[in-house]
């Protein structure tokens, strides 16, 4: 697997940061155009199956021509020829799902990932790691550490560290340490009781602090709503180095061959810099925000938000809202209980909601009642019951009709059942799934759900039997942005142990790409102008080195991005 690689490379390029909707007619002429050739022009534009093209015009960043050589030779007779020299012509890579502030955060925090995206795997390493970040980077005492990745699951202890071994070496920092889920976390003593957070303190509304044995003092881990006030903290230290990371966060979409991102949750704070930043024309590559459902009120009444209009590259689409945990932390909230042990759970572990029923139900009508377009976290098959529910409700209570297109998106889907993915085609609901659990935890599914459940995780198969517009993303910090990785994992399903998680849901290559270039446009009311090769749309490509629907399964993993091509534009060349 690929590592992540930061690229830090200025770009020579200059980028057209025109958007979409406000380009003005130009008149062209066939000198400026760029014709594509010599090479596998993979459409997207079938949702059946693949189709490919001789050659493909750009002009003024708009596909122009996409078809017959000889009738484009003819008419653009004076067009640059771009040879590909036998490589892969894509649309651009289109992010369903990521958090673009999160992987600028973390690359100021403690990199505590094991392998193969990192090389932690004790509680020691862990240790050492954070004692270092001290010494190397000259943090004085009272100033906080923050790490993040760790994954319990494959630390050798199996278990979370503790606020007393972080202790052990960091006694006069605050830490924080997010686990690889994002929905838990271990603090120390001194972050603890910066915080308040102590024997005294109750458990909040879709939260868990964790305790000692046997004593109600806690012992460092906080789940869910429990880690909220943590993860302020963090990002309010976050905050002072947005600017710092943004060209290189950018450049690693890119260098992914991604030309629209998203960032997953967007506080206010932080769509208030993306707007700065696309202002002062800093965006290369479109980025997509989703406010956060505390902030829908306030969101809805702001002047300076429109929803689902870029400016300058950069857009809010609508709403994300986090209804339950992470099936690998054993928060997420299941209709049955599960197999292995929980922290913080003693009977009946099925994990938890983060909202109740009736604040899930409010979140849905103001939003439908709003046209606000709705992303909502949803692990659990009983979380997803929650938002079927919270979706009959909104309809009911505004009189609107159950299968209008409001494109409501089920992010990750999970451990959604069979008759749930049949309510979705029937309400015009879609899921975002997650095929990267597959490798990065399907053996512990199997162990933590059985295989029953674990096998049908992220069904695309059977979701595209259904005929739904599916769409699979990265969830990155969780797991790397790598779209190339995502398309193995969706076509192999094959654990860190060889186990195929699920053989009967294995998508296709051709599948696997649908979910992140024209179902992923479908997901952001884009398909008019991006996720395929068609005339009139924006010249939005990716040049790979081989084709991922010619390569044996097993090495579409291994394909290399070349360059990525934005609205004509090259913003990134290998």
């Amino acid at each position: 697997m690929k590592k992540i690689i930061y690229l830090f490379v200025l770009l020579t390029v200059s980028v057209n940061c025109k958007d979409v909707e406000k380009k003005s007619e130009i008149k062209t002429t066939e000198s400026s155009a760029q014709l594509y050739h010599n090479g596998d022009i993979l459409t997207m534009d079938d949702p059946k199956k693949s189709s490919y093209a001789e050659v493909l015009v750009e002009e003024y960043g708009k596909i122009v021509f996409v078809g017959d050589k000889a009738k484009a030779e003819e008419k653009y007779a004076e067009a640059k020829k771009i040879d590909l020299q036998g490589k892969t012509l894509l649309p651009g890579f289109i992010d369903p799902h990521s958090h673009f502030g999160m992987i600028s955060n973390s690359m100021g925090q403690v990199d505590l990932n094991p392998e193969p995206v990192g090389d932690v795997n004790t509680i020691e390493a862990i240790k050492n790691h954070l004692k270092a970040y001290k010494k190397d980077n000259n943090i004085p005492d009272d100033e906080w550490i923050v790490g993040w990745g760790y994954d319990d699951g494959q630390l050798e202890e199996k278990r979370h560290p503790t606020k007393q071994e972080i202790d052990a070496v960091l006694p006069n920092n605050p830490v924080y340490l997010m686990h690889t889920s994002g929905h838990m976390g271990v603090a120390n003593s001194a972050a603890l009781k910066l915080l308040n957070v102590n024997a005294d303190s109750p458990d909040p509304d879709g939260g868990t602090i964790v305790r000692m044995e046997n004593s109600k003092e806690p012992n460092g881990l906080v789940q869910e709503t429990a880690m909220y006030p943590f993860m302020g903290t963090v990002l309010e230290i976050a905050a002072k180095n947005q600017a710092k990371h943004f060209d290189a966060t950018q450049e690693y979409y890119a260098s992914n061959g991604i030309t629209t991102a998203q960032d997953g949750m967007t506080d206010r704070n932080s769509i208030a810099f993306f707007k700065k930043q696309a202002a002062a024309g800093k965006l290369k590559i479109d980025l997509i925000a989703l406010g956060g459902n505390n902030d829908l009120k306030t969101n809805l009444a702001d002047s300076t938000i429109h929803f689902k209009k870029y400016n300058n590259h950069f857009k809010v689409q609508g709403t994300k809202i986090v209804a339950d945990g992470s099936p690998q932390g054993k928060t997420a909230f299941f209709t049955e209980p599960f197999k292995t042990e929980v922290p913080g759970c003693t009977h009946d572990c099925r994990g938890l909601p983060s909202l109740s029923k009736e604040s899930l139900n409010d979140l849905f009508v103001t939003a439908y009642k709003n046209d606000n377009q709705l992303f909502i976290h949803s692990n659990g098959d009983a979380t997803i019951d929650m938002v079927i529910a919270a979706h009959e409700n909104a309809c009911e209570q505004l009189g609107q009709e159950l299968d209008k297109d409001r494109r409501t998106i089920v992010i990750h889907s999970q451990f959604v059942r069979s008759e749930q993915l049949e309510i979705f085609k029937e309400y015009n609901i879609e899921p975002s799934f997650f095929t990267n659990h597959a490798f990065f935890w399907g053996d512990e599914h199997v162990k933590n759900l059985g295989k029953r459940r674990a096998f049908f995780l992220s069904p695309i198969a059977s979701a595209e039997k259904l005929g739904l517009k599916y769409t699979n993303h990265s969830d990155a910090t969780v797991t790397p942005i790598d779209p190339l990785f995502m398309i193995w994992s969706a076509v192999n399903r094959v654990s860190r142990t060889g186990e195929v998680i699920g053989p009967e849901e294995r998508a296709t290559p051709y599948q696997a790409l649908k979910a992140i270039t024209s179902h992923a446009a479908y997901e952001f009311f884009e398909e008019n102008y991006k996720g395929s090769l068609e005339e009139g749309k924006l010249a939005d490509f990716v040049i790979l080195d081989k084709n991922p629907l010619k390569v044996e399964p097993m090495n579409i993993k291994e394909i290399q991005v070349l360059q990525t091509i934005k609205e004509g534009n090259t913003v990134y060349k290998k």
